[in-house]
């Protein structure tokens, strides 16, 4: 744990760098994340990205379990990037009671603990109502605040698993799959940064709003972007399930392999692409041949129109299909790795990557903020802090000597 003193005049604006130009537009407020891992922080840090002050609470320990998730420390860095970072164990008496006074010059709370464990530490809604009236929390968790699974611990693959996610994914007849990475923490981050956002509109709009605890299970945000299905299970009775990278409800879409061995998905579902894509393959009759003429009559004979193609992108290169593709005004992309997108000539003209400032590395590749606000140009953010980097600045803000955090230090309560 380091303490980096900033100047007593500006102890909270002096954590964060200052923007170029008008403010974000969540400027002023102000979020303490004392979650874990990815789908909350990350909601925090997306508002962050927007202008919100937020402010990162750890245990002294610093045993977030991401700082060690490989690769090690590189997705810390990443997901709490422009964050201000303190220490607290607010197990403690005295942890307990210096939060209660942190709590109350804040706007909202963000955790993901299983419902009830801020309940035991004398932390329940009530405490932290009395201490700011005006707090809201968001409460993320795998499965929400009630029902029988309250109280199981939540991953972002279990959650795809049973928010239906991973049922759509992989080859027809084949292993459901999930991809390389927790995509299902993401998407609840989402949800959290909309609620928090919601949060700040409501406040905007009422100054004197009582806060709110919002309540977002990560397993619900999951069927929420699945939202077709139920209503096809029911009045269809269907039950979508996996069909490789091909589209079953639409066609063609799909991933084909080019004659130098590139891989570029397409997409040609509307009648007006299908028939330029027809003109590009030089086969304009397919376009009107009953069975392909609809996008329908296409998604029922899929095989068909999927093995026409298939057999054109095999017999040519990238480039050429490429070009022939593009001039006809067909939608469609090489698979890309994440080197690809970072040499893309496109996403480079656009900053779609920035260089976040590191005290250790210098400075590390990371997606821009997403999305742009017009006059809200601020500089790539620093990188996630360390455990307890920024006591000195808020704990100073409290009225707290290095004497008192010495003492803090001492008990392990910062």
């Amino acid at each position: 744990m380091t303490d980096t003193p900033v100047a007593p005049d500006a102890p909270h604006r002096a954590m964060s760098t200052a923007p170029t130009g008008p403010a974000g537009p969540l400027a002023g407020l102000r979020i303490l994340d004392m979650a874990t891992v990815v789908a909350a922080p990350f909601a925090a840090t997306l508002c962050a990205d927007a202008g919100a002050e937020v402010v990162k609470l750890e245990l002294p320990e610093g045993n977030d379990p991401l700082r060690g998730l490989a690769p090690t420390g590189l997705y810390w860095k990443v997901l709490n990037r422009g964050k201000a970072g303190i220490s607290l164990d607010v197990r403690q008496p005295e942890g307990r009671a210096l939060f209660l006074r942190l709590i109350a010059g804040f706007d909202i709370l963000v955790e993901n603990f299983r419902p009830g464990t801020l309940d035991r530490w004398g932390l329940d809604w009530a405490t932290l109502r009395s201490a700011n009236p005006r707090l809201s929390v968001l409460r993320l968790t795998g499965f929400g605040q009630t029902g029988p699974y309250a109280g199981r611990p939540g991953f972002a693959r279990i959650f795809e698993a049973m928010g239906g996610l991973a049922h759509l994914t992989g080859e027809a007849g084949g292993n459901p799959l999930h991809i390389n990475f927790p995509v299902g923490d993401s998407i609840a981050g989402l949800f959290g940064a909309f609620a928090l956002a919601s949060l700040a509109a409501e406040r905007a709009r009422d100054p004197q709003a009582p806060g709110r605890e919002v309540d977002l299970s990560a397993t619900e945000a999951l069927l929420r972007v699945l939202e077709p299905l139920a209503a096809e299970h029911e009045f269809l009775g269907e039950v979508r399930g996996r069909s490789g990278a091909r589209a079953s409800y639409t066609a063609p879409s799909n991933i084909y392999r080019t004659q130098d061995g590139q891989w570029i998905t397409l997409v040609g579902s509307s009648d007006g692409i299908f028939r330029r894509l027809c003109a590009a393959m030089d086969t304009p009759a397919l376009a009107d041949d009953p069975r392909f003429a609809t996008n329908p009559a296409r998604v029922r004979n899929l095989d068909e129109v999927d093995g026409a193609i298939a057999a054109w992108f095999a017999a040519h290169g990238f480039d050429a299909l490429a070009g022939r593709l593009q001039a006809h005004g067909v939608p469609f992309s090489k698979i890309y790795s994440i080197a690809d997108a970072l040499d893309d000539p496109h996403l480079r003209a656009r900053g779609a990557f920035v260089r976040l400032p590191d005290a250790e590395l210098g400075s590390v590749p990371a997606p821009a903020a997403v999305p742009r606000f017009g006059g809200h140009a601020p500089p790539p953010p620093r990188t996630g802090p360390a455990c307890g980097e920024h006591n000195a600045a808020v704990y100073g803000a409290l009225g707290l000597t290095p004497a008192d955090l010495a003492a803090l230090r001492a008990t392990h309560v910062i």
